[in-house]
């Protein structure tokens, strides 16, 4: 553009470089044709182009990339298999976990029986399948009273403080210290065998892990603005605990709720594999593999092959644990 649009006429401000008028239609000087862009020379908006607004992901764009993450729908697989195979388990074999056939006894891995049969010709699979209502139920019972107590002991803690917050997070190192397999034994002494009793030991000894990271968030959220006008508004402190800290602080504790299913999946095994859980012939996780250890070098797909669905289904949880404290933490 020539130096001649860049001057201002009679009782115009000066114009900067980046800035364009439109020139008056009296004394249009024919000289200013269409500019090699099209666009007549001179004429321009003083008016700048509005920036447009940023697009909000639609429900398409955050399913896409959901779908870039392999190993989060790889996970996500695993569960929803293992939660059917515990909610409708006659849909997913045609064989009776309880009885078998003697003929059958030991078959390898097949078509017909992809996990082999045991050394009293039942399904391996069939008996696998049914173990999981046992095994995920007492594994969900215990997240949910880990999660329940050590939830309201953090929340006390954390926002009460003083000799309530010693006292309590006092016990709670007592509790870490002890390793957790062994506080649950000690407390299935107490209350005697059973997948209940189990569900329970393993619950009250995960407790200290909520307590700690809930406290921490409550730490965190009792200073915030809002809370403090609550106070001074004359609300009580059960009700600033349950409607203003608990939401802005349980993220974090649902993503630990999710790893701590996997262990609990692994205690309540390790703990039926040695002998405190549903009696025989109740299917269960860890006892199918504590049945076929008696059979390591005759019949491997005993122990094997149920292992290696533990290993998925704690790995599975671990995944989803990690996605959902990634979101919490980009929100």
């Amino acid at each position: 553009m020539s130096q001649r649009l860049l001057e201002t006429g009679p009782g115009l401000a000066p114009l900067s470089r980046t800035e364009r008028y439109v020139a008056p239609s009296a004394g249009h000087n024919p000289e200013h044709r269409d500019a090699p862009d099209g666009r007549e020379q001179g004429i321009a908006e003083r008016t700048p182009q509005p920036v447009p607004e940023a697009v909000k992901p639609s429900s398409f764009t955050r399913f896409s990339g959901l779908l870039r993450l392999p190993s989060l729908i790889l996970a996500l697989a695993v569960l929803a298999t293992v939660i059917a195979w515990a909610i409708i388990p006659s849909v997913f074999t045609p064989y009776d976990a309880i009885n078998g056939t003697l003929l059958d006894r030991l078959q390898p891995p097949s078509a017909a029986h992809p996990f082999g049969t045991d050394n009293l010709g039942r399904d391996t699979l069939a008996r696998f399948i049914y173990g999981s209502q046992t095994t995920l139920l007492a594994s969900g019972l215990a997240v949910v009273i880990a999660l329940g107590t050590g939830a309201l002991l953090g929340l006390l803690a954390g926002y009460l403080r003083g000799f309530v917050d010693e006292a309590i997070m006092r016990f709670m190192d007592v509790i870490l210290a002890i390793p957790a397999l062994l506080l649950s034994l000690t407390i299935i002494t107490g209350l005697g065998f059973g997948t209940l009793n189990i569900a329970i030991a393993v619950g009250l000894a995960s407790t200290a892990a909520f307590a700690r990271i809930m406290r921490s968030q409550v730490l965190s959220v009792a200073t915030a603005g809002y809370i403090e006008a609550a106070k001074l508004s004359g609300a009580r402190w059960p009700s600033i605990i349950f409607r203003q800290v608990l939401p802005a602080a349980i993220t974090p504790v649902l993503a630990l709720a999710a790893i701590e299913f996997g262990a609990a999946v692994l205690a309540i095994s390790a703990l039926s594999f040695l002998g405190f859980g549903a009696p025989p012939p109740q299917p269960e996780w860890g006892a199918l593999i504590s049945e076929g250890r008696d059979y390591l070098q005759a019949a491997w797909w005993l122990t094997t092959l149920p292992g290696l669905v533990i290993v998925a289904v704690v790995l599975s949880t671990a995944r989803l644990s990690r996605w959902l404290q990634d979101r919490g933490d980009r929100s």
